[in-house]
C-alpha cells in the first residue's frame, strides 16, 4: 500500500517528533492513503512544499488500531490523545480531525458543545484519512519511494 506524508522537505527516514501541540493520535509519524490531503499539508503555510511517497508494509507484530469511520470511540480517543493521555498502539488508522472537525472537538472538550452537536456539525464534512506511528518499530513497516516539490495551485 503507497503513504503519503506532506511536509516542508523531503523525509527519506520518518521519524516520531514530539511537538507543542498533542495530535489526533498523539505524537506519531502521520501519513494518509491521500495525496491530495497530503499535499494541503505539505504547502498549507506558505503554498510550496514536499509530498513524500512511503510503501507500507503491514506487521502482524505491530498493535495497529483502526477506526473505519468516525464513531464514538473516535472521538473519545482523539480527546483523550488532544488532551495528552498517550496509549500504547504502534500505529493508529481512521479519519481525519481537519482543521474544521478540530474545532469541533475542541469545543467539545471545552465543554462549549455537546456530544450531539459535534456529530451534527461533524456529519457534512468530507472524508479524510490518517495513519500515525508511534514507534520506532512501527516506522520499520515504512520504505521511502520518493518526494516531489509540490505547489498549492489554489
Amino acid at each position: 500500500m503507497i503513504l503519503y506524508h506532506g511536509s516542508k522537505k523531503i523525509v527519506e527516514s520518518p521519524e516520531i517528533r514530539i511537538a507543542k501541540y498533542n495530535k489526533d493520535f498523539y505524537f506519531g509519524f502521520y501519513c494518509t492513503l491521500l495525496p491530495e490531503q497530503a499535499i494541503r499539508w505539505a504547502t498549507r503555510f506558505d503554498g510550496t512544499g514536499y509530498l513524500n511517497e512511503y510503501l507500507y508494509t503491514p506487521n502482524e507484530h505491530l498493535n495497529v488500531k483502526i477506526f473505519p469511520e468516525m464513531t464514538e470511540e473516535w472521538l473519545d480517543f482523539i480527546v483523550s490523545c488532544r488532551l495528552g493521555h498517550s496509549h500504547t498502539y504502534d500505529i493508529v488508522e481512521g479519519p481525519m480531525a481537519d482543521d474544521t472537525i478540530f474545532n469541533y472537538v475542541q469545543n467539545f472538550v471545552d465543554g462549549k458543545i455537546s456530544r450531539a452537536a459535534f456529530w451534527e456539525l461533524a456529519k457534512f464534512k468530507r472524508p479524510t484519512h490518517q495513519i500515525s506511528f508511534h514507534t520506532a518499530r512501527a516506522l520499520t513497516a515504512l520504505s521511502f519511494v520518493k518526494g516531489v516539490e509540490v505547489r498549492d495551485e489554489e
